[in-house]
């Protein structure tokens, strides 16, 4: 099968890009011939995108419809496995272009004016559908700016709502988690073009067993954003009484501010911020490990990167936002924690800390069921045959 991916940018990222390019590996494994039609590039591990993709297309900002054109005469794909995509004229061509596709609903962007459903101030997590309400009163038209120039910008509803209306014409959506279904039958997406295939890390079998060791070693692992809730986990790990040491793994725009807060909390001898790390760092750090921590506060569409230290044999202590609860179950493989409650958190943690042989037996049943669950190859399959169906189908008709 000849399948076009689209991206709005090339290299690695963030956790939309892991995916993109470890699923983009395997099927090239398989023998499926794969494309990119992609946005600008990050700088990191750039090379491996060029090896995944035997045909790599840049489309330029101001016509991007005509590398869409080029990219269909060129390469002919059976279908289309478009990714994040802000480019309202380029989805439009795609509804157009003759071609299946599949979208791949990696966060909020599609159904929040924000893109993350939660509100800047308060930081309480929306529950709406898109509507008038996301312009008054919360005042989504004004947003964060991440580029250059002003740290702020207007976002449009009208041009919200033009990107719903465009993306229920894809005959299949493809999302994490029966939370991210919800969220589009929240928006009008017809339930029976919503596959849920959860985007699992792509991972070799795990035989260590994490030392749980006097060190007290918590790893933390993922981007250093607002909605990611550092900061709140820094005010939990503050409220410990026994001795301990962290690791925030990972980089991101709210990592200046949490170094900052950590040294005001008192944190600065034993948590440390170490930067971006390969996967192969990150997993030397569980090997060392008592507790994995998630501290996102948004509501994350899965939040995968837990796995990882499921799979490493270690339980996980999380907040209860947005899809989590699907994989972390409270007291059989870790803690959920409810939202935001910070005393509650470091319980939970000083609980796992104290008490090494609950830790050891929490994280053997996480490792068991992320193996059992949530399993690449798995995945893989699951893709493969819907892409097969897909790529039988008109744009226009709906996928059974």
């Amino acid at each position: 099968m000849r399948v076009l991916f689209v991206h709005d940018r090339f290299g690695a990222f963030g956790g939309a890009e892991a995916n993109l390019l470890a699923t983009a590996e395997e099927l090239g494994r398989r023998g499926h011939e794969l494309g990119l039609l992609h946005g600008p590039g990050t700088g990191r591990q750039e090379e491996d995108w060029r090896k995944a993709f035997g045909f790599c297309l840049g489309y330029p900002p101001t016509s991007s419809e005509e590398g869409l054109d080029f990219a269909l005469s060129e390469f002919r794909p059976d279908m289309i496995y478009l990714h994040k995509m802000a480019d309202l004229d380029l989805v439009q061509a795609l509804t157009d272009c003759g071609v299946p596709v599949v979208r791949m609903v990696h966060d909020h962007d599609l159904t929040c004016m924000r893109g993350y459903k939660y509100h800047p101030l308060t930081r309480r997590i929306c529950t709406r559908g898109t509507s008038a309400w996301c312009v008054f009163p919360c005042g989504a038209s004004v947003a964060r700016s991440s580029g250059p120039g002003l740290p702020l910008k207007w976002v449009s509803y009208g041009s919200k709502r033009r990107e719903i209306s465009l993306n229920r014409k894809f005959p299949c959506l493809v999302v994490a988690s029966r939370y991210m279904q919800e969220e589009l039958l929240k928006n009008g997406f017809l339930e029976d073009r919503i596959a849920i295939h959860a985007p699992v890390p792509r991972s070799t079998e795990v035989t260590f067993q994490s030392s749980f060791s006097g060190r007290n070693l918590i790893v933390y692992a993922g981007q250093i954003l607002r909605g990611k809730g550092v900061d709140v986990l820094l005010d939990a790990l503050s409220l410990l009484t026994v001795p301990f040491e962290a690791l925030i793994v990972g980089d991101g725009s709210h990592r200046a501010h949490c170094e900052a807060r950590s040294r005001r909390l008192g944190l600065g001898n034993r948590v440390r911020f170490t930067g971006f790390v390969s996967q192969q760092e990150i997993r030397r750090h569980y090997r060392e490990a008592s507790v994995g921590v998630v501290s996102s506060i948004w509501p994350e569409p899965f939040g995968a990167v837990g796995l990882e230290a499921m799979r490493c044999g270690l339980p996980v202590v999380a907040f209860d936002a947005g899809g989590i609860k699907e994989w972390l179950i409270d007291g059989v493989n870790g803690y959920l924690v409810p939202w935001m409650d910070r005393a509650q958190y470091a319980r939970r943690v000083q609980e796992l800390l104290l008490d090494k042989a609950l830790a050891r037996s929490l994280g053997e049943i996480g490792r068991e069921r992320a193996n059992e669950w949530f399993n690449f190859a798995n995945y893989i399959d699951g893709l493969e045959t819907l892409f097969g169906r897909v790529s039988n189908l008109r744009p226009a008709l709906v996928l059974a």
